[in-house]
């Protein structure tokens, strides 16, 4: 079992920066870490993902060359470095991992995009971009 706790989220004006950070409990650095996030009335989507191992990563198209997910595993930190940020990145960022399971690991060991498989998951924190 493992517990999750995001933090750094907040407002920012669109073109700024954030890093969220996701602190377990346990370690995680040989499972499956993924960011989501969800805006109000739309799906929870994947935004990243990684498979330390192998530093496999994964970035949803519209995030793609401006979001970097990183982990820290002495600290048992997962994070998002968020830039050049717009208000279609506002929403709630949610940490997740398949920790005591290979249920979000894919045939080709990265990260799968689906909610489903995430076993564990953080409260959230929210992030909101003002144009």
């Amino acid at each position: 079992q493992v517990q999750l706790v995001e933090s750094g989220g907040g407002s920012v004006r669109a073109g700024g920066s954030l890093r969220l950070s996701c602190a377990a409990s346990r370690y995680t650095g040989r499972s499956c870490m993924g960011w989501f996030r969800q805006a109000p009335g739309k799906e929870r989507e994947a935004v990243a993902t990684i498979y330390g191992p192998l530093v496999n990563t994964y970035y949803a198209d519209s995030v793609k060359d401006r979001f970097t997910i990183s982990q820290d595993n002495a600290k048992n930190t997962l994070y998002l470095e968020m830039n050049s940020l717009t208000p279609e990145d506002t929403g709630m960022y949610y940490c997740a991992t398949d920790f005591g399971s290979l249920r979000a690991r894919t045939s080709t060991n990265y990260c799968s995009v689906s909610k489903n498989g995430y076993g564990y998951w953080g409260q959230g924190t929210q992030v909101t971009v003002s144009s």
